[in-house]
């Protein structure tokens, strides 16, 4: 029996090793990013970083249509504690979701970095917070001026990062999550308790696994988070420590109906890998991993 959320699972560019993060790796062209993904049989996929498919959302609609894809929407980097950055980031936000909407997407996720070029993590006074708190609720509006949906990323480096963080979030603001399986561990956060404590918070889900023992280097700072990637950090789902299995028939099983997309970091440093191979192996081998899940899944439950 197949799954329902295999009908729902996409992927996204930083799979393939296109990032939003200066200096991040080789960009593999659009094209064959997008073929790799409909020949594993996935149904949509995120943007990517910003001008890497278009900036014209018809273009954009035809590109991924023309590979079988829908168009989700994507990881969009906000200035969100710093006054002096309002308009700014409005104007990327207005700019960005007006682009994906148009293609059909119906899901910003939002990452609040310290600053545009992706400075460290930085200490938010009390004021910064709440002006935070008032940006996100902004955003929520923009979002949903254009049909969309916020889900605020915690991430690594951002400030929004620990679990301390996070609960200041939800204490303070109504803005929904988007679900990172792997940031939020690295967080200090286990996925599944997060969804079992604030599932009606999430909007989005991105599948992500991580090997604790190489995150535990980048957390106390002696790898970097591009040596952390480089390292393996972000590994096959089911080859971690974040427990993917138990994770999706959770969500499942309260009734998230949205995307599951395999989001697995990736860098790529040493030059473009043969076709059929690279980070498309890595995304199928999750896509297995999913598809044994669900199986086991449906086979309890006919016993039962």
């Amino acid at each position: 029996m197949t799954s329902p959320i295999m009908d729902r699972l996409a992927s996204a560019p930083i799979s393939w090793g296109v990032c939003e993060v200066p200096g991040w790796g080789l960009e593999l062209p659009f094209e064959r990013v997008l073929s790799e993904m409909a020949s594993l049989g996935l149904a949509a996929t995120e943007l990517g970083p910003d001008g890497y498919l278009t900036t014209d959302p018809a273009e954009l609609r035809r590109l991924v249509g023309g590979h079988g894809l829908q168009m989700i929407g994507g990881f969009v980097p906000v200035v969100v504690h710093d006054p002096s950055q309002e308009s700014a980031t409005i104007d990327a936000v207005r700019r960005i979701v007006s682009l994906m909407s148009g293609a059909g997407a119906t899901v910003f996720v939002s990452a609040a970095l310290t600053s545009w070029d992706w400075a460290p993590r930085e200490k938010i006074d009390a004021a910064g917070w709440r002006f935070a708190a008032r940006m996100l609720a902004r955003l929520d509006e923009i979002a949903g001026e254009f049909g969309m949906v916020q889900a605020l990323h915690a991430h690594f480096g951002t400030i929004i990062e620990t679990r301390a963080d996070i609960e200041r979030v939800l204490d303070t603001s109504e803005v929904g999550f988007t679900l990172d399986t792997g940031h939020l561990l690295i967080g200090g956060w286990d996925p599944l308790g997060f969804v079992e404590d604030h599932f009606d918070r999430i909007r989005h889900v991105h599948l992500k696994d991580v090997e604790m023992a190489t995150a535990d280097l980048v957390v106390a700072g002696e790898l970097s988070l591009m040596e952390g990637v480089q390292s393996g950090m972000f590994c096959r789902l089911g080859d971690g420590d974040v427990g993917i299995g138990p994770v999706v028939k959770a969500l499942d099983r309260r009734g998230y109906d949205g995307w599951y997309v395999i989001e697995q970091d990736t860098a790529i440093t040493d030059g473009p890998p043969p076709d059929g191979t690279g980070p498309v192996s890595d995304v199928a081998a999750s896509i297995e991993h999913l598809r044994g899940v669900f199986h086991d899944s449906f086979s309890q439950s006919a016993e039962t």
